[in-house]
C-alpha cells in the first residue's frame, strides 16, 4: 500500500489488514500451506482448480490488460477488510444493477462437510451495491492479480468481469467477482430465515460463517454503507454493532 492509498477514506486505514499480514495473501508459499491443510482435512487431490486452470481464467479476463494501465478491483465482501493485495488507492464505489447476496454454499474455508456455510456473491439484481474499489498500480497488476485469483477462483465459484461503476472521484471500470450461476456451489438466494440459520451454524478452518457476517456488517456500518439485506441477517443471528 502506498502512503496516500487512504487519501479519500483516512478512517479506513485502521480497518484494512495490511497485505503482508494477511493469511489470505495467496503467494505460492501461503497457497502451499493452505493446500496442505486441505489435504490433511481429507480433501482429495482434485478439490480445487489446477494452477493452469486458475491462470487460464485470469488471462481470459486480464490477458489483454495494457501494461501501462492501473487496475481497479471492486470489493463487496471480505476484500473490504482483508484484500490481500497491494494497492495504491481505495474509494467508495457504486455498481448499478447488482446486489450482494449469500448465494454460494461452501464446505471449505468458513464451512465444512458437517457445518456448511454460505458465502457472498455479487448478484445481478435491481438496485445498487456500494462497496470499495482498490486501485492496483500498473507495474503490480499481473503479480497481484495472480495472488488474488488463487483466492477468489480457487474452485471457480465466481464469474470475474470488468464492470463500470461510479465513485465520488469519478467513473471507473473495475474487476468484479460476480455470480457464477452455473457453478455446483450456487444455490441462489434462499429465504432470509434459512440463510441466517446456515450462517449461524457454518464453520470451518477459517472460522465461523457468523464471524464473517459480523465482520461484513461492522465494516459496512463503519463506512456508513446501508445494506438492508446484510442488516436483517445480522439482526437475525443476534448481531450487534461491533459484535
Amino acid at each position: 500500500m502506498t502512503a496516500d492509498a487512504f487519501i479519500h477514506l483516512p478512517e479506513l486505514r485502521a480497518r484494512v489488514t495490511h497485505p503482508e499480514k494477511s493469511l489470505l495473501r495467496l503467494t505460492p508459499k501461503m497457497f502451499s500451506m493452505w493446500e496442505q491443510r486441505a489435504r490433511a482435512a481429507g480433501w482429495p487431490a482434485g478439490w480445487r482448480l489446477t494452477d493452469e486452470a486458475i491462470e487460464e481464467s485470469r488471462l481470459a479476463v486480464l490477458g489483454g490488460h495494457p501494461d501501462g494501465d492501473d487496475l481497479w478491483v471492486y470489493s463487496y465482501g471480505s476484500l473490504m477488510w482483508d484484500p490481500g493485495f497491494h494497492f495504491a488507492e481505495v474509494r467508495l464505489a457504486d455498481v448499478e444493477n447488482y446486489q450482494r447476496r449469500f448465494t454460494l454454499k461452501i464446505n471449505l474455508g468458513r464451512g465444512s462437510h458437517d457445518y456448511p456455510a454460505l458465502m457472498l456473491s455479487l448478484e445481478p439484481q435491481l438496485g445498487c451495491c456500494r462497496g470499495l474499489a482498490f486501485r492496483i498500480a500498473a507495474d503490480s497488476v499481473h503479480a497481484e492479480t495472480a495472488i488474488l485469483w488463487r483466492r477468489e477462483m480457487l474452485r471457480g465459484g465466481y464469474a470475474p468481469a470488468m464492470v463500470p461503476m461510479t465513485t465520488p472521484q469519478g467513473p471507473i471500470t473495475a474487476l468484479a467477482f460476480t455470480s457464477n450461476r452455473s457453478h455446483p456451489s450456487y444455490v441462489g438466494e434462499l429465504p432470509l430465515a434459512e440463510t441466517a440459520a446456515m450462517i449461524a451454524s457454518g464453520k470451518g478452518v477459517l472460522g465461523t460463517n457468523r464471524e464473517y457476517l459480523v465482520q461484513l456488517a461492522t465494516q459496512l456500518q463503519a463506512l456508513e454503507i446501508e445494506d438492508p439485506y446484510v442488516a436483517q441477517l445480522h439482526a437475525q443471528i443476534g448481531g450487534a454493532p461491533g459484535a
